[in-house]
């Protein structure tokens, strides 16, 4: 807020609020209640530029005067955190200012009484997540819960709009403006790559969406941060930085230090801990936590009492969290928007720049560093490939529809079409996923656990039992990571800690220990699905695995840094990073935009084919499966592959002379089908789509099937149907969802695209510069073929040679 007069265009309580805090709107602000009454509006504001204020700026000045009653407006967030922020700051205006409001949240964390109040008694303001919203509208008295809505809130509508959690909000928010017509929505953000295309996102379409931006304010103090130690050549975490972060945790009031995956923020976070000689005050912060460890950490950072929180997504997004003077980012950003978004926790006020320092994991992340602060000097943010929605989500809806009572197909058919990604949906491909709610498809039909919906008359549906409702409810969701189990302190009452995934509680042996909540634990026993650890001081634990996202770089990143490679633009980077690229410069080549390098090598006694594809983990893991099945069809003899977000490393028993015929693109696409059949990449895909399409169920009442039976029942399904009915819904959506996920075949297609004929092969007589960085990953796959077998043999006959026998 800026120091000035009181606005004049307020109800007195309002106005007299702000003049005692010797406050005045932002022209943004201003503007966004101007246009209160507009059926959709996009805010595009910069963090600490008060964006919450300016969504929920018209809801209090129409709730100012008591005589709304039910629900007015609905606020939805991608984080529960966000949620449990916006409650404790709304509450400032309203308390002071006296307004009649009253304001609650739900999330996964409100109890069931709480739950079941709120859909009779609803607050004035509900703060609430996607999932939540959804089991809202699945309730039969929905109509009569959202009757009075007039205005919904999304809050970091850029978060929401990349993934399926999006798809099943805006599915809702169809279902929400039947129930009542004059909703108006809000979208705001601070970081939004196209605007037009998250606006048509946002609107009921075809209806316009304008867009306000505001003033973007002083532009960050962002650099890389010098440390005394040099990146190592590969891996992740950041550990060599540990001394030099310490030091700017002294030197700042609070530090948010943000890493990509939840285990590399654990294993920071007890390194950080084991190095911190003066005990300053430090908590880890990440959505495998439990919600006591979560809570706990968010108020001692609003009370002040940390130097310094380790962190991943779980506070990424719009979170005022006290006096943070200084964002960290350790490893590579990803993505330019992501970067911007962690900066903007830094110094959260519209006047005062943010701050932020990067640590680049290892040497090829310091270009992708410097690579990402020019995007960010440049106001250059990035996207990522928009498809349709997906209609494993769309047959959710369906069935979270039927649950709240009889619908028309026509109705909901309409409903759906006025969702951005899904407004080029056919009415022949929505039938196909009734259809599939109803009856479970061709192959299943005869079976009665599928049969879940019936037509009461030409185009009215609805639940063949209404007993099943509460099973659909209970499964409602996008989110399908790997299984988590919950760890709790042995003995009765026990302080929960937090989840780690299944698999690797099965590991696990009594006596083992490993990082949890920013401690080392020693697992006791697995009883009940609850892992019960006692704590371990002192003693190196092994690391718990988590889930959680791991972003390719964008497109766009990817394609800045081959600019800075192409352009030799090394001024910008630290000497030791210069030196290896110049060295590379000068034996062999640059990558460049538009091309492909590929080098290939003799290595002791292997030869080595090395591509530079920047399209990211998944992406050339796929293409070097497809180069690999080439290889071994053609008689050369693949052994393994490696991969990064870079490149890909190919090892095996003879040359590589020309790479060409191995990236031809429609041959690529046949490889990938045939491969694609008998893979278990397809399978588990169809796991995850078949548990959001309804047709595996994960939750029970009273209990929770485990990750392996999930999965057997999923094989044996998938199985039947590829044998029996090829053409059924699910496979057809497991190939969508495969092409665009595990196998990322979108971003492989516009490399291939994008490159056409123009690869660059250079045979070179030993290992390169850029490539040997490739030698110290890890996560190398091993190829089952031609090479493997003739090792083998080869070390047999060896031995026994050795031994005095004859191989014959």
């Amino acid at each position: 807020m800026d120091h000035a007069a009181q606005p004049t265009d307020l109800p007195p309580a309002l106005a007299d609020f702000f003049t005692r805090r010797h406050w005045s709107l932002h022209p943004h602000q201003t503007q966004m209640l101007a246009r209160k009454d507009a059926p959709a509006l996009l805010l595009i504001a910069p963090t600490g530029g008060g964006k919450t204020l300016a969504g929920f700026l018209p809801t209090l000045v129409e709730l100012s005067d008591g005589a709304h009653d039910g629900l007015h407006t609905l606020y939805v967030s991608p984080l529960k955190a966000l949620a449990n922020d916006i409650k404790r700051n709304l509450r400032t205006p309203i308390e002071e200012a006296g307004l009649p409001i009253r304001v609650e949240d739900r999330t996964g964390d409100t109890g069931q009484t709480q739950r079941k109040r709120q859909r009779a008694d609803p607050p004035h303001i509900l703060l609430t997540t996607p999932e939540s919203l959804a089991l809202m509208i699945s309730y039969p008295d929905a109509a009569r819960t959202f009757a009075g809505l007039k205005r919904v809130v999304l809050d970091e509508i850029h978060a929401l709009a990349e993934n399926k959690r999006g798809d099943q909000l805006m599915l809702a928010l169809s279902r929400l403006q039947t129930l009542a017509p004059g909703l108006r929505r809000v979208g705001l953000s601070a970081t939004v790559d196209d605007p037009a295309v998250i606006a048509h996102y946002l609107a009921r379409h075809p209806d316009p969406c304008p867009i306000l931006h505001a003033d973007p304010g002083p532009a960050p103090d962002i650099a890389i941060l010098p440390t005394t130690e040099a990146p190592p050549w590969a891996g992740a975490g950041g550990r060599y930085a540990i001394p030099d972060v310490l030091a700017e945790v002294r030197r700042h009031n609070t530090t948010l230090i943000f890493h990509n995956t939840r285990a590399q923020a654990e294993i920071f976070f007890h390194n950080l801990w084991l190095a911190n000689e003066d005990d300053l005050p430090i908590g880890i912060h990440h959505g495998a936590l439990s919600k006591e460890a979560r809570q706990r950490v968010e108020a001692a950072m609003v009370a002040g009492d940390l130097k310094a929180i380790v962190a991943t997504g779980s506070l990424d997004l719009g979170i005022d969290w006290g006096d943070v003077d200084l964002v960290i980012q350790v490893g590579a950003p990803k993505k330019v928007k992501q970067l911007v978004q962690r900066i903007g926790r830094a110094n959260h006020r519209y006047n005062a720049p943010s701050k932020a320092r990067l640590i680049p994991a290892n040497r090829f992340e310091v270009i992708e560093c410097v690579a990402a602060l020019d995007a960010v000097r440049a106001g250059e943010l990035d996207g990522d490939l928009r498809l349709d929605g997906p209609r494993d989500v769309l047959c959710q809806h369906i069935a979270c529809v039927a649950c709240a009572g009889d619908f028309r197909a026509d109705t909901l058919f309409a409903e759906v079409k006025t969702v951005g990604p899904y407004s080029t949906l056919t009415r022949a491909a929505f039938d196909e996923c009734l259809e599939f709610v109803a009856t479970g498809g061709y192959a299943l039909r005869a079976y009665d656990r599928y049969q879940r919906l019936k037509e009461r008359e030409p185009g009215l549906w609805g639940l063949r039992d209404p007993r099943a409702a509460r099973q659909i409810r209970m499964n409602l969701g996008t989110i399908i990571d790997t299984d988590m189990l919950k760890v709790r302190f042995k003995g009765r009452g026990g302080f929960p800690l937090g989840e780690i995934e299944e698999g690797f509680a099965n590991t696990l042996s009594s006596g083992d220990t490993f990082l949890m909540a920013g401690q080392v634990v020693r697992f006791e026993n697995l009883r009940e699905m609850i892992v019960e650890v006692s704590p371990r001081p002192n003693k190196e634990p092994r690391i718990a695995t988590y889930i959680g996202y791991k972003w390719a770089t964008s497109v766009q990143l990817a394609d800045r840094i081959q600019r800075l490679l192409h352009d030799r633009a090394f001024d910008g980077l630290p000497d030791h990073t210069r030196d290896w690229l110049e060295l590379q410069d000068a034996r062999s080549r640059m990558p460049e935009p538009g091309r492909l390098l590929v080098e290939t090598f003799p290595r002791d006694g292997r030869h080595h084919l090395c591509f530079y594809g920047f399209a990211g983990r998944n992406a050339h893991q796929t293409l070097s499966l497809l180069i690999t099945k080439g290889m071994e069809e053609a008689g050369l003899e693949p052994l393994t592959f490696v991969c990064t977000d870079y490149a890909a490393l190919i090892t095996g028993l003879k040359p590589v002379r020309d790479i060409r015929p191995f990236l031809q693109h429609d041959g690529l696409h046949e490889a990938l089908e045939s491969w694609l059949a008998g893979n278990a990449v397809m399978k588990r895909t169809f796991r995850n789509a078949a548990i959001i399409a309804g047709l595996i169920d994960r939750n029970f009442p009273g209990k929770r099937s485990s990750g392996k039976q999930a999965t057997f029942s999923s094989d044996i399904l998938y199985d039947t149907l590829h044998r029996y009915d090829p053409g059924h819904l699910m496979l057809k959506i497991t190939e969508e969802e495969a092409m665009r996920g595990h196998i990322d075949f979108g971003r492989v297609d516009l490399l291939l695209e994008t490159v056409g004929d123009r690869i660059d092969q250079v045979h070179l007589d030993r290992v390169t510069p850029l490539a040997a960085p490739l030698f110290l990953e890890r996560g190398i796959v091993p190829i089952k073929g031609r090479a493997e077998s003739r090792l083998i043999e080869e070390e047999a006959a060896k031995l026994l040679a050795e031994a005095g026998l004859d191989p014959e």
